[in-house]
């Protein structure tokens, strides 16, 4: 591995070093995390059944994104920063891959839980749906780096964008459920689906979609599927070279800073679920009756 890259007059050496430095400080709260469980004893009752395996899902994650921080790479293009087999895309791929399931099966589990808590059937069948959805995705992922083909790319990230337009559905639908401070928090993270479909309509998916169209435009020639695993395996261009990374930066720093905080902050959803149903909206059985009892006179014999 060579580490010629670290000039500090190449602006990729300042993006690199945060990258590394926001994967430590992501390691250090994942383990604070699990210093957390192990201090709390509702955490603690749950261990091995609600609340390790959302941090375990966390950890795929986080060192996941952090092994991907370390060796960056564009896996179409095929550019990276290190010459070294590590910085292969089909091994930055298959990290992605079984990084990305875990944080969906995170979201999947936790809207599914908050919507047993809040009896909503829509949240339960959208948290069904993100797995697959993300499954899907995935394999557009793997076809996009295969063949080079960004189209793959552009799907991939349209069923993200979809996917969290779910989630954002089910979160305002499960913000009426619930009071005080689990309703601001479900806001907040609906706004935060918010904000990440709206990075993914305006600039994500449009700069695929455009290097999709100057692909093919340019006569661009695809790879077959064993060709196309045979170039992935083997094939990677070292460049430190600023406009070859430039489009790369934007979701690379907020990828691997915003989204692993994210499965950070589920991860430590064992340690609240004990007091969720105390926030839950309790709705009155029966409506109560606004008319006025009749008044029957009675008559006196003599």
């Amino acid at each position: 591995m060579h580490f010629d890259l670290l000039d500090w007059s190449n602006p990729v050496t300042l993006w690199w070093s945060f990258l590394v430095t926001v994967s430590a400080l992501n390691i250090a709260l994942l383990f604070g995390l699990r210093a957390a469980y192990r201090a709390n004893p509702f955490g603690a009752a749950n261990t091995m059944f609600t609340a390790e395996p959302l941090v375990l899902l966390s950890a795929v994650y986080v060192f996941g994104c952090a092994f991907r921080s370390v060796l960056p790479r564009a896996d179409v293009d095929r550019i990276c920063l290190f010459n070294t087999w590590l910085s292969s895309v089909l091994i930055g791929r298959s990290v992605a891959t079984l990084a990305e399931l875990c944080f969906a099966t995170q979201w999947a589990i936790i809207l599914h839980e908050l919507g047993r808590i809040a009896h909503s059937d829509t949240a339960k069948n959208i948290a069904k749906l993100i797995v697959p959805l993300i499954a899907v995705a995935e394999i557009c992922s793997w076809y996009a780096v295969i063949s080079t083909n960004f189209l793959g790319n552009v799907l991939e990230n349209s069923l993200w964008t979809i996917a969290f337009v779910l989630v954002g559905a089910a979160l305002m639908r499960l913000a009426a459920s619930f009071h005080g401070v689990v309703r601001s928090a479900i806001l907040v993270s609906a706004a935060g689906a918010a904000g990440y479909v709206l990075f993914m309509v305006t600039v994500d998916v449009p700069m695929y979609l455009q290097r999709w169209q100057a692909a093919s435009a340019s006569g661009h020639v695809l790879f077959g599927l064993f060709a196309g695993l045979r170039d992935l395996a083997s094939r990677w261009i070292v460049t430190h070279d600023i406009t070859r990374w430039r489009d790369e930066i934007a979701w690379m720093s907020l990828y691997f800073s915003v989204a692993v905080w994210t499965s950070i902050l589920l991860g430590g959803f064992g340690l609240i679920r004990h007091l969720l149903p105390r926030y839950r909206v309790r709705r009155p059985l029966f409506k109560a009756s606004t008319r006025r009892p009749a008044t029957v006179a009675i008559r006196s014999s003599h």
